[in-house]
């Protein structure tokens, strides 16, 4: 689904309720039944609800729009755990409806104006909900990271400086220690190498058992805190009858190769539901 264009409130407009969407599902007899008042929601809005429109349902909340200006926000999403706050009451509803049948989860934070325009994106974006509904049932997304292995020790003293004094009365000193210097950035030069390419091969063979894979940016340590050097970062999406291959694929291929790999899931598949 595009992103709506009133997704944001306006400061003129502060004063008013807007109507928050979390996901879109079938409109069926089990979704009918479903109660979702008690789900938390949003803070400081009204009780969660579904919003049928035809052969959809999208689950809703009404929400203060002061709560949604562009100034407001922005200061949100500078502040870590306010941020961390909103999106986890965002992901708690879309799991919850997801567990009784498939969804399309929305953008944090996409908003309407009323339940009257809400329904018309529904209605305009019909066919697009269907084809990524028909794409993610019976399916989940699996999260796999792959961190490099531990470079072996290229030996005692090989970027320590020679003295000077001894570079002048050793004869060849000064090449051995460039050699040594060269030969140490030749090994971890081949094992960066190495580690991409068995993040390379450990991307094929999970690609084996998806029905689809996206290739994510990797987590550098200033952003993680993790001092590992992540060399894949990819989602699956694996139908449910072989969700049991993941794990068992993603640990024999981690003591195959010695990399650290690490497997989350199953997860709503956010990531696949605007591939339609």
């Amino acid at each position: 689904m595009t992103q709506p264009s009133d997704a944001r409130v306006a400061s003129s407009c502060a004063d008013e309720a807007v109507t928050y969407v979390f996901a879109v599902c079938r409109s069926t007899r089990a979704t009918s039944a479903l109660d979702v008042t008690g789900v938390a929601g949003m803070p400081g809005g009204e009780a969660v609800r579904l919003l049928p429109s035809g052969l959809l349902t999208a689950v809703v909340q009404t929400v203060p729009a002061a709560d949604f200006t562009d100034e407001v926000w922005q200061g949100r999403l500078s502040d870590r755990e306010e941020i961390e706050r909103y999106a986890r009451a965002h992901h708690v509803v879309v799991s919850t409806v997801a567990a009784h049948g498939p969804v399309v989860p929305l953008p944090l934070a996409t908003l309407y104006h009323d339940d009257d325009r809400a329904r018309s994106r529904l209605a305009d974006e019909a066919d697009r909900f269907h084809t990524a509904l028909k794409r993610v049932a019976h399916h989940a997304e699996w999260g796999v990271k792959v961190y490099r292995p531990v470079a072996p020790d290229p030996g005692p003293a090989s970027d320590e400086p020679v003295p000077e004094a001894a570079v002048g009365r050793t004869p060849g000193a000064g090449l051995a220690y460039l050699n040594r210097k060269r030969g140490a950035q030749a090994r971890r030069e081949k094992h960066r190498e190495q580690a991409l390419d068995i993040a390379e091969s450990v991307d094929a063979e999970l690609r084996g058992v998806a029905a689809a894979s996206r290739r994510l940016r990797t987590h550098g340590a200033a952003l993680s805190g993790d001092q590992r050097v992540h060399v894949l970062n990819a989602t699956y999406l694996v139908a449910d009858d072989r969700a049991s291959e993941v794990g068992l694929l993603v640990r024999a291929l981690g003591e195959r190769t010695g990399a650290q790999i690490e497997l989350s899931g199953p997860w709503v598949p956010y990531s696949f539901v605007g591939e339609v």
